[in-house]
This record gives C-alpha cells, sequence and structure tokens, in this order.
C-alpha cells in the first residue's frame, strides 16, 4: 500500500471501480478530491461507476455526481486515455460495448499489457459472482440491503462526529471481516476469478465489484482488486516502473477496520 506521505502526483495507470454514481452512498467529494490530486495516462474505470440498478428505482443525482463527469471529460481532453469497463450496476452500457468515443472507450473486458511483460485481465468480476449471475432477484435484493446499511453508516458516522470521533466506521465492512459466509463469498470469488484467468493464459487480472481492494499471488495469479468510493475509498495505481500497489483514500484503512473488529469479538 502506498504511502500517502511520499506520494507522487502522477501515475501511468490507475483503477478505479465501484463508485455508484447516482446512490447516497457514493462519496463523490473524496473520489473529486482524488481525482484533482492525482493524474495518469490511462485511466480504467473498472465497473459499477454509475448504479443503473438504485437509478431505476429511485433518481438520485447531486451536482457533486455531475462533477465527477465533468473531471473525468476534462481528463479525455487533456489527453488520458479513459477505459469504462461495464458492470452488473452499469450493465446498461453492455449493449453498446465495444464503443470508442476518442479518448473514451466503453468494453466489457480489456488486457493490459505491464511494463514486465505481464498481460493483465481487466474486468469487473460480476460474471464470476454466482448470486449476481444465476439469481439476479436475490442480488437486487442484497443491493437494497447493502443501501440499507449505507444508510445506517452516513446516521452513525453524523453521529460519531458530534461525539468527537473523527474516523468513518463501516458496518458492512465490520460485517464483511466477522461473518464467515461473508469471508467466504470473498474468499471463493478471488480464487474463482483467479483460476478462470489463469485458464485464459493471463499472468494477471484486476477487477471490482466485491468492494474489497486486495493485491496478492493466487495459483501463481496476481490477484488485485480496486476497491469500492462508497466505504474504503481505494485505487490500484502503476507508477512508470510498472509497480501496481493500492492508494487507500478513506480516512480509515482495512487494517484499522481489523483491528476494531477484532477488539469487539
Amino acid at each position: 500500500m502506498i504511502n500517502l506521505d511520499n506520494k507522487c502526483s502522477h501515475f501511468k495507470t490507475i483503477w478505479l471501480s465501484d463508485i455508484h454514481l447516482g446512490t447516497k452512498g457514493c462519496q463523490a467529494e473524496k473520489l473529486l478530491d482524488f481525482l484533482y490530486e492525482y493524474s495518469c495516462d490511462k485511466l480504467y474505470l473498472v465497473g459499477d461507476i454509475i448504479d443503473g440498478w438504485r437509478l431505476s428505482q429511485n433518481f438520485y443525482w447531486p451536482q457533486s455526481h455531475s462533477n465527477i463527469v465533468r473531471r473525468l471529460l476534462s481528463f479525455s481532453k487533456q489527453g488520458t486515455e479513459i477505459i469504462f469497463i461495464t458492470g452488473n450496476h452499469d450493465e446498461f452500457l453492455r449493449s453498446f460495448s465495444p464503443l470508442n468515443l476518442g479518448n473514451i472507450k466503453i468494453l466489457d473486458e480489456d488486457v493490459h499489457n505491464a511494463e514486465d511483460g505481464r498481460e493483465i485481465l481487466i474486468i469487473h468480476g460480476d460474471e464470476y459472482d454466482v448470486v449476481t449471475k444465476y439469481s439476479r432477484w436475490l442480488a437486487v435484493l442484497g443491493s437494497i440491503g447493502y443501501e440499507i446499511l449505507m444508510t445506517f453508516n452516513r446516521l452513525w458516522n453524523a453521529l460519531r462526529k458530534i461525539l468527537g470521533y473523527k474516523n468513518y466506521w463501516s458496518l458492512s465492512a465490520f460485517v464483511k471481516h466477522k461473518v464467515k459466509s461473508a469471508v467466504n463469498f470473498i474468499s471463493d470469488f478471488e480464487e474463482t476469478l483467479a483460476l478462470a484467468c489463469k485458464k485464459k493464459g493471463y499472468q494477471g487480472v484486476i477487477s471490482g465489484h466485491i468492494h474489497h481492494a486486495e493485491i496478492r499471488k493466487i495459483q501463481g495469479i496476481d490477484y488485485m482488486n480496486c476497491g469500492d468510493w462508497v466505504e474504503s475509498c481505494t485505487a490500484l495505481v502503476e507508477n512508470e516502473d510498472g509497480i501496481i500497489e493500492i492508494i487507500q483514500y478513506g480516512e480509515l484503512t482495512n487494517k484499522n477496520i481489523l483491528d476494531i473488529a477484532n477488539k469487539v469479538a
């Protein structure tokens, strides 16, 4: 993970996923700060950037979300190549894929060539989530439940601020690290995606979908996940040497979340 005290401001590549524009849980202000603080030659948007599921049920689009779109368009105008990988929440774009709009491309998946010769598959990952793939009604129900958790998070953290606590505490992240079924789901997803990547002949994979930033070796495959901009505010970045790392832009790191979970247990 990058030490933000010794950071650079320009990267070769940045990967962002699960922004969920169109929902109240989206941390658009933090993302906008991030997009003004960092720049890159290539920007991957790895799915669930716009939450079409929630927008179709209850339209919500504040100015801060429009500001994100405007900033991304500014990146494109300044020469940054933007590759939009479709996800399950913005699956309405899959009917247009592949689409080339100058510096902006819409694709279902892509292959990134790393400096060391690795071919890295870029994919949102919902295709390897059996719940999303085979039980859409259950996935939608889960999305609603997640939105309820995020509403609780906002109320709880507003109360924490009043009481003088500065750090953001995420109930959903706590649940992910404490409930065995949630931990198993994340592990199974990562293993399945790495195995699929290996069968396709790639050396690495970058995905989103499960809102859990990670970089680790699985069966010889470099598995990397962008995380999200609802809870953890994380991104993957590639420096000029080709090294890919996690930027933790939120106030609370995954380690802090685990520490809190262990103290409560």
